[in-house]
C-alpha cells in the first residue's frame, strides 16, 4: 500500500495534471487526494465514456490527462476509446480498478468483468500494467506508461487492486447551486432551415480564434464541405461525446469554444449537460442542431420532439439558453452568445431533416485533424 501522493507527485512532475472519472471505492484515496490538491484539476463525469471524452478535449488543449474508473465502467468507455482515441490517436493514462479479481470475494456484478478486465483492454488495443503497490515501483510504472503512450499514441491503463492506496481523507468544498438561467425564445413557427444554412452562419459569425468541435455524422461532413479550417475538429464515431470534448477544451483554454451537437448525440449522453452546467465554464457555446431524426442512418426518428432541451440546459445550470427555428433567429442567438459573457450557453436550433445530396467526407485523417487542431489551440 502507498500514499496517494507517492503516485500523484511524480505523475504531476511528468505533467499529468488533468484528472476526470467516475468514483470507485478502490479509487477513493486517489480521487480524494486529487480533489484536495489545488495543483491538480478533477472533473467528476456523469459516465465513464464522458470522462474519456473530457480527457480527449483536455489533451487537445495541451494537457496530460488521467481517466479513473471502476472496471465495471470499462463497458462505457469502449465506444470512445475505440472510435475517438484510436482513430484520432489521443493518449491518456487510465487507472482502472480490479473489482472481481479472481481469488478475492466481491459482489456478483463484478465476477465476469473481474475475469476479463485485462483481456478486454488488450482486445481494444489498450496496453496495461499493474498499479504500483510500493513506492519504489512508481517511477518504473510511469516510465512504462509514458513510453507506451509515446510509441502508440494510445491510452495506457494501470489496473489497481484493492488496498493499493491509503485513504487520507477528503477536502472538497460544497458544490455551488447555480441560479436558474434565462430562456430566450426566438422561434417563429415557419419553415425550418437546413443544417448547412446554419453551418454557413457559424463559419461567417464565429471568430477565427474560436475552436469548433463538430459532432459525428453529417454535421462534420457538411462543415468540412463548406470550408476546411484548422479551427474545426470533425468528430468521427464516439457519438454523444462532442459536448464533453468541448468541455474538456474549454476548461483548459481562455478562448471561447463552440460545440456543434445533434439531437440524437445529445440524447445519448444527456448527463454531460449536467457536467457542463455544474462546471459553469464561461467560454463554452453549445449549439444543438435538432432535426428530430438520425440523419446519417436513414432518417429514423429520435425522441427529441418530446424533449425541451432549453429547459434541460436551464435546469442543469446553463445561465442562458436560446430557442430558434429560423436562420435569422439562429444568427441572432449566435451573435448574442459570442458577444455575451453569460456562458455556458445553449442554442437549441430546430432544423429540417436532410443534407446535401453530394456530401463528401473529410480528406484529412482523424490523427492529422487532431494534431492540426492541437497546434491551432496552442497557437
Amino acid at each position: 500500500m502507498i500514499e496517494a501522493d507517492a503516485f500523484l507527485e511524480p505523475a504531476r512532475d511528468r505533467g499529468f495534471s488533468f484528472y476526470t472519472g467516475v468514483p470507485c471505492s478502490f479509487l477513493t484515496p486517489l480521487i480524494n487526494r486529487v480533489i484536495s490538491d489545488p495543483a491538480l484539476a478533477y472533473v467528476g463525469a456523469a459516465s465513464e465514456g464522458e470522462a474519456v471524452a473530457l480527457a480527449a478535449g483536455a489533451w487537445l488543449a495541451g494537457k496530460r490527462t488521467v481517466v479513473m474508473c471502476q472496471n465495471s465502467g470499462l463497458g462505457n468507455t469502449v465506444n470512445p476509446l475505440t472510435s475517438l482515441n484510436y482513430p484520432f490517436r489521443i493518449p491518456t493514462l487510465m487507472i482502472v480498478t480490479w473489482r472481481g479479481q479472481p481469488g478475492l470475494k466481491d459482489e456478483p456484478q463484478h465476477a465476469l468483468m473481474g475475469k476479463v478486465t485485462g483481456t478486454l483492454l488488450e482486445t481494444i488495443a489498450i496496453g496495461h500494467a499493474g498499479f504500483p503497490r510500493e513506492v519504489q515501483a512508481v517511477p518504473a510504472t510511469l516510465d512504462r506508461a509514458e513510453q507506451a503512450m509515446e510509441a502508440d499514441e494510445l491510452p495506457f491503463a494501470l489496473i489497481m487492486e484493492k488496498g493499493s492506496v491509503r485513504d487520507d481523507g477528503l477536502d472538497q468544498p460544497n458544490q455551488p447551486i447555480r441560479p436558474r438561467g434565462r430562456i430566450e425564445d426566438l422561434r417563429e413557427g415557419g419553415e425550418r432551415p437546413a443544417r448547412i444554412e446554419l453551418l454557413r452562419c457559424v463559419q461567417a459569425l464565429v471568430p477565427a480564434e474560436t475552436p469548433v468541435v463538430a459532432t459525428t455524422g453529417k454535421t462534420g461532413r457538411e462543415l468540412f464541405t463548406l470550408e476546411d479550417r484548422a479551427q474545426q475538429l470533425y468528430q468521427v464515431g464516439s457519438m454523444g461525446c462532442a459536448s464533453a470534448m468541448g468541455l474538456g477544451i474549454s476548461l483548459n483554454t481562455t478562448r471561447t469554444v463552440l460545440v456543434l451537437d445533434g439531437d440524437g448525440a445529445a440524447l445519448m449522453k444527456l448527463g454531460t449537460m449536467a457536467t457542463i452546467g455544474a462546471n459553469a465554464t464561461a467560454n463554452l457555446i453549445h449549439v444543438l442542431l435538432d432535426n428530430g431524426v438520425h440523419d446519417s442512418t436513414g432518417g429514423q426518428a429520435t425522441v427529441s420532439p418530446n424533449v425541451d432541451f432549453a429547459a434541460v440546459a436551464q435546469a442543469c445550470g446553463y445561465p442562458r439558453t436560446y430557442r430558434s427555428d429560423t436562420e435569422i433567429g439562429f444568427a441572432q442567438a449566435l451573435e448574442a452568445a459570442v458577444a455575451d459573457g453569460a456562458r455556458p450557453v445553449l442554442i437549441h436550433a430546430q432544423i429540417a431533416p436532410g443534407s446535401l445530396a453530394e456530401l463528401g467526407r473529410p480528406t484529412i485523417s482523424p490523427r492529422d485533424v487532431a494534431r492540426r487542431f492541437r497546434t491551432f489551440l496552442a497557437g
